[in-house]
């Protein structure tokens, strides 16, 4: 039987599956109420904890934790969908070809490129996303038609979006040109710049994220991607931590 917090070494199942790079502690909580993961040969349910002799599988297949935190940056390539699906010819994980699982921390839309983050760290990326709102998103966008003094002025404040049925929250817009201009977001709403140059009149031509947090794109080229390096780990796990 699966122990009890108290139990020395013992985590909750849901940390236990994010540890194994499965996916974040959110997702792994619907796998268990899906009757997908076992412990010990029996099915697990929300609340049980995993010590250092109980098996845990997941659709049967054992799953051990990690042995070495794994996080890439991919300049994502236009074209290429964030998602581990692999109904999806142009789904993200086989585009990398990574040995290992990983998984991506957020989303970049199909259309976009630029700095995505992939890991098989969980418990990480779970903080990360749950913090969504809370850490730095810049983006270098390109639009249709001159961007003028008012426009910025109005993308830096609260816009309401229809179709989500929400306010943006302030942002930071400075101008990159006569057509381009750069966005730094604290919030992650579904096609969010797409979405607020829509309500003013611009359609997006080309979006590109530069920065997720501390992790700057620099000059990885489309396509390319490389690990994080230590201090960059530490770093992003400490921002993590802090929310």
């Amino acid at each position: 039987m699966p122990g009890s917090d108290n139990s020395e070494g013992s985590v909750r199942i849901n940390r236990y599956i994010a540890s194994c790079g499965i996916c974040s502690r959110r997702a792994a909580d619907k796998l268990i109420e899906e009757g997908r993961i076992n412990i010990n040969g029996r099915t697990a349910v929300m609340g049980d904890t995993v010590g250092p002799d109980d098996t845990v599988t997941y659709d049967n297949e054992v799953i051990t934790p990690a042995k070495k935190e794994i996080y890439i940056m991919l300049n994502k390539p236009r074209g290429i969908t964030c998602t581990a699906s692999p109904d999806d010819p142009d789904n993200i994980i086989d585009y990398l070809g990574y040995p290992e699982r990983l998984f991506t921390i957020g989303r970049l839309d199909k259309e976009s490129t630029g700095l995505i983050l992939l890991t098989n760290d969980g418990i990480t990326a779970n903080k990360l996303l749950r913090a969504e709102g809370r850490h730095e998103k810049e983006y270098i966008v390109a639009v249709d038609k001159p961007v003028t003094e008012e426009f910025l002025l109005k993308m830096s404040s609260s816009i309401f979006l229809p179709e989500l049925g929400k306010f943006t929250i302030p942002s930071e817009v400075m101008p990159n040109g006569e057509r381009s201009f750069k966005i730094i977001l604290t919030q992650g709403l579904n096609r969010q710049i797409r979405r607020m140059c829509e309500e003013l009149g611009y359609h997006v031509v080309r979006l590109k994220r530069v920065r997720f947090a501390n992790i700057v794109l620099g000059q990885l080229e489309a396509g390319q991607s490389r690990e994080l390096t230590d201090i960059e780990i530490i770093r992003l796990k400490e921002i993590a931590d802090h929310h």
